[in-house]
């Protein structure tokens, strides 16, 4: 299943300059998802982060994944934001960042159900530009009825 940053956008809240997933490339619902981030020297981070060496930063990488495994756990429910539901990030376990990821990198993101209970879903995420590993984590997301406006 492919999807486009349009149709990402209806499972996703974030908007520029916080949404960080560009396309997804596969996807089996309930299982898992991969999806890519292109990293340009344009992203607003990079701006301090480093302004000589730029680097993004390990905790945008983190919510890259968990951007990604948002849009699986949507998908997997049949629910969207404008119908009231959010997913919120919870917690990451077991984070190992291995390499930085700089301008020009193209981030693939993958995530991988390990337990969903009552909208608690258990991710198993990893990111990696060109085949390396850049970091791996166990991601906790919680499905919560929001008020839609």
């Amino acid at each position: 299943m492919l999807l486009n940053i349009e149709e990402i956008k209806e499972y996703l809240p974030q908007r520029y300059p916080f949404l960080l997933v560009d396309r997804v490339v596969e996807m089996e619902v309930g299982k898992s998802i991969v999806a890519y981030k292109n990293v340009t020297n344009n992203e607003p981070f990079f701006q301090g982060h480093f302004p000589n060496k730029p680097i993004m930063p390990g905790v945008l990488i983190i919510e890259a994944l968990a951007q990604a495994a948002g849009v699986l756990g949507f998908k997997s429910q049949e629910k969207k934001p404008k119908d009231g539901y959010i997913y919120y990030f919870v917690g990451a376990d077991d984070v190992r960042l291995r390499r930085p990821v700089v301008p020009g990198d193209q981030l693939r993101l993958e995530a991988t159900v390990i337990t969903n209970r009552r909208g608690v879903y258990r991710f198993s995420a990893k990111a990696s530009v060109d085949d390396e590993v850049v970091g791996t984590m166990n991601i906790l997301c919680a499905e919560r009825k929001d008020d839609v406006d």
